[in-house]
């Protein structure tokens, strides 16, 4: 009897301590791909995972991916993480409590504080052109280099005869370097869309002579040529502030920023929208497409299809009548005239 109660009691205790344990060590297996650290979490990426999936997993938008992929320097290249890597995942600002769509949170209390406002962060912004139906003032242009060199490039030194009185050029400023194409027309409207800006660089003027300036290349964004012309430089800056988007607006993707065919991911292209039409930087829109398709063949009756979305952009730039944006995504190949319009949910 007594070996009996004593082997109940070992048997009880047994029961008892793998009910305590076992929930933990599910939950662990659960999740095995996030590791609490010290300052937030590690993840460990997955089959599929992408940085915008991710940002949008643990931190509700994707748009915070530059932050993601900052934290972690071990990442080359933002568009390839590769299964099996550990990615270090941080709280958002304003906030002590990690909260992410797995419903995990830090064991932190949330404090009642303002976040900071949701941004991108485009760090090449100062080498987009844009696209300007009025005219732009050229201060000046190149009509030598030191030492005739073919390709201008960072450190070369330039001459520069000055254009007009209307902005003289003076020592110790800076000027981006430009060229402008031919003025690109409406191919259904025949109407003036505007002239394309194009930046090849910056320049600063190192001396004033009576008939011409001295600058030093300081930037090259591409490959600088004489007979480039310059404007004054305006730094902007690569932390843009994400922010609602005009509701009820249709236009079209114009052209690339390089003038070509087919437009991608990350490249930079033109809206024929602008702050005209209350576009303003950091506001986001679809880019869609939407068929007419026969409904009934005896009636002959036709329908409009309901709208594919398979891209967004981000405007980092804007004019009256046009925008300079980012192609932040895109499902297919994306053509010049694509259709755009207020964000599709």
């Amino acid at each position: 009897m007594y070996y009996n109660r004593k082997f109940q009691m070992i048997i009880s205790l047994f029961i008892l301590t793998a009910m305590i344990f076992f929930p933990v060590r599910m939950f662990a297996q659960e999740n095995k791909e996030i590791v609490k650290h010290e300052a937030g979490f590690y993840y460990t990426v997955q089959k599929g995972d992408t940085l915008w999936d991710l940002s949008d997993r643990f931190f509700d938008s994707s748009w915070l991916w530059p932050d993601l992929w900052s934290e972690n320097n071990q990442i080359a290249n933002p568009h390839w993480i590769y299964p099996g890597e550990r990615i270090r995942i941080f709280h958002q600002k304003g906030t002590e409590s990690f909260v992410g769509k797995t419903g995990l949170k830090s064991g932190f209390r949330k404090k009642e504080l303002q976040k900071e406002p949701l941004y991108y962060y485009y760090s090449p912004i100062d080498r987009i052109g844009f696209i300007r139906k009025d005219p732009v003032v050229p201060s000046g242009v190149i009509f030598k280099v030191k030492d005739d060199k073919e390709m201008i490039s960072t450190g070369d030194l330039v001459f520069i005869r000055s254009k007009g009185d209307i902005t003289p050029l003076t020592a110790g400023s800076k000027y981006s370097v430009y060229r402008a194409s031919k003025p690109i027309i409406d191919q259904k409207t025949e109407a003036l869309i505007g002239t394309q800006y194009y930046l090849t660089g910056v320049v600063k003027i190192t001396k004033i002579e009576p008939r011409f300036a001295v600058a030093r290349v300081v930037q090259s964004y591409r490959i600088i040529e004489e007979g480039d012309l310059l404007m004054p430089y305006k730094r902007r800056s690569p932390k843009i502030e994400l922010i609602q988007s005009k509701k009820r607006l249709n236009g079209q993707l114009i052209i690339s920023e390089e003038q070509a065919n087919i437009i991608g991911d990350n490249d930079i292209a033109f809206i024929d929208k602008g702050s005209k039409d209350d576009v303003k930087l950091g506001q986001q829109y679809s880019i869609y497409y939407q068929e007419n398709q026969r409904l009934d063949m005896d009636t002959k009756e036709d329908v409009l299809l309901t709208q594919i979305v398979y891209g967004t952009l981000l405007v980092l730039h804007t004019e009256q009548t046009t925008s300079t944006v980012l192609i932040t995504r895109s499902d297919q190949s994306i053509n010049p005239g694509a259709k755009i319009c207020s964000p599709i949910e």
